[in-house]
């Protein structure tokens, strides 16, 4: 006999559940849809749910998947956040319980599996100062990651100016970072809490989980090392990625201070530079933003050494700044003065972000086409689990350098070859 728990509200859960009686359908008990105890799954062969994001969080999926338990929903959803799950189509919301019975007879695809734990990933965005587009980079590829990845985090880790929220149309006095931090350093954080301090997003590419920042720079003692650290680990065992906007300084000279045991300003984005798989280090593209890049890299260097990997990124390029060749420009810069030979290039899309803006939602979702949401989705085609040698190297002069790299630009001339 098939047996069956429901995870619907009342008064619809007791009505299935006497006419599932009715057809054979053995029903183990009735749950609160997004509070399903471990105790009823694992006696169950199936669950009945609501087809929403709230209902079908990845800690259910996932222990469906351990227990071998089929997932039916019921209600209107959209189609990618069930063929994202592996789940087949939803029931109406009125289907009788014979209808019902004969979705749980019938073989199902297995649900999508996340990635393993070797392939998780913790991204970092960082930039230099001057707004060379850190947080917009951050949203976008979080965004496409999503396409992909089973369970997408977005952090926002910038204690000097937080802004992911804001763009996102989010309200900032959500708990997101600070609660988090909190708990894990009363041990109080596991993926359940994670799921539960999360905003969830719809995307058109799916959906992510996003922590927003704290609401006033001053709050900043909140977001301690430690504290990230553990935060960091959580996320990586709840989520196939975690892309992390951070601030422009980490002041990797500040642990030689008198004060030894006082907290850091910039102590989290340390640890989140430390910790992150890959870093995606942006620069405007524009000569006084790549003089900056130039010697904030090879500070940056210096403080995460040959691994992880550097990702570099050219935000907002356009021929104005820097005349018609600009890419061409910024390549052979990069190259003389820091030994950057890979460059990723994003174009400037003043239309594009200030939809976004207007409508507090993705580049991807209300400028589908822009030729800004292409790169980006190239960019995280090109971030794959598999390590990449050091795409790097910062040299001796590279502080001076980056002032001689300025100059050229200005002029629009090619740095001699090294």
């Amino acid at each position: 006999m098939t047996s069956a728990l429901i995870a619907l509200p009342e008064p619809r859960a007791s009505e299935i559940a006497a006419d599932l009686e009715r057809t054979g359908i053995e029903v183990v008990g009735i749950a609160t849809p997004g509070e399903v105890p471990s105790a009823l799954l694992t006696r169950a062969d199936a669950i009945i749910l609501p087809a929403t994001r709230a209902a079908l969080s990845g800690d259910l999926i996932a222990a469906c998947d351990m227990a071998g338990v089929r997932i039916v929903t019921l209600g209107a959803a959209e189609t990618r956040l069930l063929s994202r799950h592996g789940l087949p189509e939803a029931l109406p919301d009125d289907s009788d319980a014979w209808q019902i019975a004969d979705a749980l007879s019938e073989d199902a695809p297995a649900p999508t599996a996340s990635a393993p734990a070797s392939q998780r990933r913790i991204i970092a965005v960082w930039g230099s100062h001057g707004s060379p587009g850190r947080s917009t980079v951050a949203i976008q590829l979080a965004t496409e990651l999503s396409r992909t990845a089973h369970q997408c985090a977005l952090i926002d880790a910038d204690t000097v100016a937080p802004s992911l929220a804001l763009l996102l149309g989010l309200g900032d006095d959500a708990p997101g970072l600070a609660a988090a931090c909190r708990r894990a350093e009363f041990g109080g954080l596991d993926a359940a809490e994670l799921g539960r301090l999360a905003s969830a997003v719809e995307t058109a590419s799916g959906g992510l989980n996003v922590f927003a920042g704290i609401n006033r720079p001053s709050r900043w003692p909140e977001i301690s090392a430690d504290r990230m650290k553990t935060t960091l680990g959580v996320c990586r065992d709840w989520a196939d990625v975690t892309v992390v906007d951070v601030a422009a300084s980490f002041d990797s000279y500040e642990e030689v201070s008198d004060d030894l045991l006082g907290p850091r300003r910039h102590a989290s984005t340390t640890a989140v530079l430390r910790e992150a798989d890959v870093i995606v280090a942006v620069t405007a593209a524009d000569p006084l933003s790549i003089s900056r890049f130039l010697r904030d890299h090879a500070e940056l260097r210096n403080l995460v050494g040959p691994l992880p990997r550097i990702a570099v990124v050219a935000n907002k390029v356009r021929p104005g700044p820097l005349g018609i060749d600009a890419r061409g420009q910024i390549r052979r810069s990069l190259e003389r003065f820091a030994g950057i030979t890979d460059v990723t290039f994003l174009p400037f899309d003043q239309r594009a972000a200030d939809a976004a803006l207007l409508h507090g939602r993705t580049m991807a979702d209300v400028t589908p086409r822009s030729a800004l949401v292409t790169a980006v989705r190239r960019l995280a085609e090109r971030l794959d689990p598999a390590p990449a040698p050091v795409l790097t190297r910062a040299t001796a002069d590279s502080s001076r350098g980056s002032s001689r790299a300025a100059r050229w630009l200005r002029r629009g001339r090619a740095a001699p070859a090294a």
